[in-house]
């Protein structure tokens, strides 16, 4: 009898290691809606003074205080595709950035989705561009969510990256030229702006406006950057891209352009729909400048 009873604690004992462990490797990020209120300045210099919806992850067991990371989504054409604003593709990359140690803010940028409010990164019509005002307060609005999680016992106050894809991409790059205390890097996904690929597919408003803004952006910048772009981005082209990341390098930012084949019907929204073709090279990069922590 006393052999049996070894026996069950002995099975017993090996069942909860087994569970404990199984739990452990499939445990999901810890996810939160917090509110971060901010107040940024459009192109005509008006205040607007709102509070931002924010979705936030990360992982218990990764070591604390956790690096903090900011996604940024992009902008869509219409007003009520902007209002409509689907978050839940950029779930996935912050998900997997929790898991590489970060906590991870996904906010909705005023005039988007949850957060609402008046389109503040409207940058005029095809042939009249005014592009600097709109990627500054994104980058502001950036800044205050990072402050905010900073108030956090649990998040660095040294530590950070800032991602981006398409509008979102040149608000990272935006935000580099700030060289923000604490963030180490940005990534650009498909970043730029102007672009439609029902009207002029691969051909941006006003480019070289934007090789204008991305230049001056590379005299302040001193944040490693790393640009993400696909090779059939109907939005922004590949010619474009390429000459944008050559002003900014041009004029002192520091940066390495990651040039991916075509991905799809159209490339440009390569970081959320199809993550294998680019997680390797991007983990790379995070692994060389000492930005992976789990």
């Amino acid at each position: 009898m006393q052999l049996a009873l070894a026996k069950r604690i002995s099975l017993s004992l090996t069942l909860v290691s087994i569970l404990g462990f199984t739990q452990s490797t499939i445990a999901k990020p810890i996810e939160e809606t917090i509110s971060v209120p901010v107040q940024v300045n459009d192109a005509y210099n008006r205040i607007f003074a709102q509070t931002l919806v924010v979705k936030v992850f990360y992982d218990d067991e990764s070591p604390k205080p956790y690096p903090v990371a900011v996604i940024n989504h992009g902008r869509a054409v219409r007003p009520d595709q902007r209002a409509a604003i689907n978050l839940s593709g950029y779930m996935a990359n912050a998900r997997w950035l929790a898991k590489l140690g970060y906590i991870v803010a996904v906010p909705a940028r005023i005039g988007y989705g949850e957060s609402g409010g008046n389109d503040i990164e409207d940058t005029g019509t095809c042939n009249k561009k005014n592009y600097p005002p709109a990627y500054d307060a994104g980058a502001e609005q950036t800044l205050q969510v990072i402050q905010a999680l900073r108030q956090r016992m649990d998040a660095s106050q040294e530590k950070g990256i800032v991602v981006g894809q398409s509008m979102g991409g040149s608000i990272s790059i935006a935000t580099a030229a700030k060289n923000p205390v604490g963030i180490q890097a940005t990534i650009n996904f498909a970043g730029g702006g102007g672009g439609n690929p029902e009207t002029h597919p691969g051909n941006p408003c006003s480019a070289y406006l934007l090789e204008r803004m991305f230049g001056n952006y590379g005299k302040t910048a001193k944040v490693s950057t790393l640009w993400v772009y696909t090779a059939n981005d109907q939005w922004m082209g590949e010619k474009p891209p390429k000459d944008w990341f050559a002003a900014f390098t041009a004029n002192g930012g520091v940066g390495e352009f990651l040039a991916l084949p075509a991905n799809g019907a159209d490339g440009h929204g390569v970081f959320t729909r199809d993550t294998k073709a680019w997680r390797p090279q991007v983990e790379a990069y995070l692994r060389t400048k000492g930005l992976i922590y789990r």
